[in-house]
């Protein structure tokens, strides 16, 4: 395994195991839940939004150790985003889990989340990967996630 490859391995166990913005938020303006039953994961996902910009979000739940990073990293890049921004970045990690990577600004904008670049070439995995994006998503129109079309 390269040097990248392990560095990116170790991110996302230190982010499974550790998960950053971890636990319920109260009061929350907006949540959701998802579920993803081909392997049972299931994450809620909790935002406060203050003028128009993430001010807070937190998540809580059971998943394996892709999807708990994923929801961890999330938190920690959609914290203080805009609307707009916090939807460029679904667009962006979207892309790079399911087709491969963005253009270089995206990649850019993605930051850490890089490290879920090899999750398309495992589909069973982009759901695990996806799961968080989509409650966030859901979270914020006030529906519920739609994982189905990854």
């Amino acid at each position: 395994m390269s040097d990248l490859g392990e560095l990116y391995q170790e991110l996302i166990v230190d982010h499974s195991k550790h998960p950053r913005n971890f636990g319920k938020l109260q009061p929350a303006d907006h949540q959701a839940t998802g579920y993803n039953p081909l392997c049972g994961d299931k994450v809620s996902v909790y935002l406060k939004l203050d003028n128009g910009l993430v001010s807070e979000v937190r998540f809580e739940g059971v998943g394996c150790a892709i999807s708990t990073a994923s929801a961890s990293l999330m938190t920690e890049r959609i914290k203080g985003k805009s609307l707009a921004e916090a939807e460029a970045l679904f667009q962006n990690f979207h892309e790079l889990v399911t087709v491969g990577h963005p253009e270089p600004a995206a990649m850019e904008q993605l930051g850490k989340l890089k490290v879920f670049a090899g999750v398309k070439d495992y589909p069973v995995r982009v759901k695990c990967a996806t799961l968080a994006w989509h409650t966030f998503r859901a979270a914020l129109r006030g529906e519920e996630p739609d994982i189905s079309i990854d």
